[in-house]
């Protein structure tokens, strides 16, 4: 025992001394801030423990994150540096929902999710088209998980439909008072998506959703990294509620980025446990085995895919064999837009995660240019890049137009350097935060812009008009794998 026990005071103190660490201000330049840290002295020894590989973690995280930005500060053009974290706190009845946010799921459909730190309250959503008045009610399902010392409140989750589309409707959650209202999407174009990746929970993401809002959009899609929880699982709670006041009016159709893995060798071998618990997407109505890779139909004209960058993707794995034959089931007569999203980019020319997303694309390029792919959003890298249409490093009209939007306001800053000179199938990029609007008028055109947003108001640096691929009789004529694609999903 005598033994043990200065082990143990040691531990003690360098816990208490990791503990305080956020109070220590290090550096004026770099914003840290971190969630209050539950240690009490009846904490285990291995709680101790856990707690100190998670802050080392998540220190060595921020300071490796903040050189690499302030060491790509461009001499030709001074950006602004990242902004502070806000943490939302919770002002509710425990009974009472937050973190609410909606999702579309299938046809005609919608899923309600929220939290509450209440344990028995219902998981019910009362809905109508008047302020006030719930003609239904929909009961749906709950869980909770763990992490470390973290416990989850109990998390909603609630199918609610057939609803009608272009319709407001009202509701609530939980037999609470407080109500809330959401639009459905149009059943035919014009329909507007916003699109911005790799969000957090920042100054600069509260500007980019005030921008966003400013703008009427049916969807939000985000190609991963949401809360930038990095194992503080607090995070995610006040994510929730950060985000609440834009994911609770529009349906917000996410995938997941590597911010969101949060696993550790042998303490936490399971990743993705928070953000599948909070984030469910239609994967079973897109018969995906999987919420990491899902798709849905809209407007009844576009099919979104979303994808799983840190997921199996090789030729032998599920998101392959469920890719192929999501594409088989995708008729372009009557869905001329085909869309798909992921993390990891596959064309960049920015210095920051240069070719991290290459394996997937070696593994799946060519299923995208069967398929007559029309545009990827991805995330990742934090700037913005639009691509000519590709394949196989080369353009050609018949590929996808790519572009990286990473640049939704992270607390990480913005990756500032680029080669030089610019390949030539890199039309357009720079290092600001912003969002983007794909508007898709009809079968024929769409419109995308992007938004830059360290100005005072949001500012239009990039904008091209796009024709469908299947509306193009140079590509429509040559889907050369779509017969393979058939037979593919008749066997699944």
């Amino acid at each position: 025992m005598s033994k043990i026990r200065p082990a143990r005071d040691l531990l003690n103190a360098i816990v208490l001394l990791l503990a305080c660490y956020p109070l220590l201000k290090v550096s004026k330049t770099i914003p840290i801030d971190f969630p209050p840290i539950p240690i009490s002295s009846s904490s285990s020894f291995m709680e101790k423990l856990q707690i100190i590989v998670l802050i080392l973690v998540n220190v060595v995280s921020i300071f490796s994150d903040q050189i690499l930005v302030h060491s790509q500060v461009s001499f030709e053009y001074v950006r602004p540096p990242p902004r502070r974290i806000i943490t939302t706190p919770h002002d509710r009845p425990e009974a009472h929902p937050q973190q609410v946010h909606i999702s579309l799921a299938g046809r005609d459909h919608m899923k309600v999710s929220w939290v509450t730190t209440d344990k028995n309250a219902p998981s019910t959503v009362e809905y109508g088209k008047l302020p006030g008045i719930y003609d239904i009610s929909m009961t749906g399902e709950h869980t909770t998980y763990r992490y470390f010392f973290y416990k989850s409140g109990k998390i909603h989750h609630v199918k609610i439909g057939p609803l009608e589309p272009g319709t407001t409707y009202y509701y609530r959650c939980g037999g609470a008072e407080k109500d809330f209202s959401f639009k459905t999407p149009p059943s035919k174009f014009p329909i507007e998506f916003a699109v911005a990746g790799d969000l957090g929970q920042t100054e600069w993401t509260a500007s980019t959703l005030l921008h966003i809002n400013k703008t009427d959009y049916d969807v939000l899609l985000l190609p991963g990294d949401l809360s930038y929880a990095d194992t503080q699982q607090p995070l995610w709670d006040t994510f929730g509620r950060f985000v609440e006041p834009y994911a609770s009016r529009r349906p917000w159709m996410v995938t997941q980025g590597n911010h969101e893995v949060e696993a550790f060798p042998i303490l936490h071998v399971h990743p993705f446990v928070a953000y599948n618990s909070r984030w469910l997407m239609p994967s079973e109505e897109s018969g995906s085995s999987s919420n990491l890779y899902y798709s849905f139909d809209v407007a009844a004209g576009v099919h979104i895919i979303m994808l799983g960058s840190y997921t199996d993707y090789d030729a032998n794995s599920a998101q392959y064999k469920w890719l192929q034959a999501d594409f088989a089931k995708v008729n372009r007569q009557k869905t001329p837009w085909l869309v798909v999203l992921l993390h990891a980019p596959w064309y960049n020319t920015n210095t920051a995660h240069q070719g991290e997303g290459e394996s997937m694309r070696t593994a799946m390029e060519h299923l995208f240019y069967n398929a007559r792919v029309d545009i990827v959003f991805a995330g990742h890298v934090h700037s913005y890049e639009r691509f000519t249409r590709v394949y196989n490093n080369e353009a050609n009209p018949c590929g996808p137009v790519y572009v990286t939007i990473g640049d939704g306001g992270n607390r990480e800053g913005l990756a500032m350097m680029f080669e030089k000179p610019s390949p030539p199938i890199s039309l357009f990029h720079e290092a600001s935060f912003g969002h983007g609007r794909l508007r898709v008028l009809n079968l024929t055109h769409a419109h995308w812009s992007w938004h830059r947003n360290d100005d005072q108001d949001s500012t239009v640096r990039d904008d091209i008009w796009l024709q469908s691929l299947s509306s193009t009789t140079k590509c429509k004529g040559t889907v050369g794998d779509q017969d393979q694609f058939k037979s593919i999903a008749d066997e699944l």
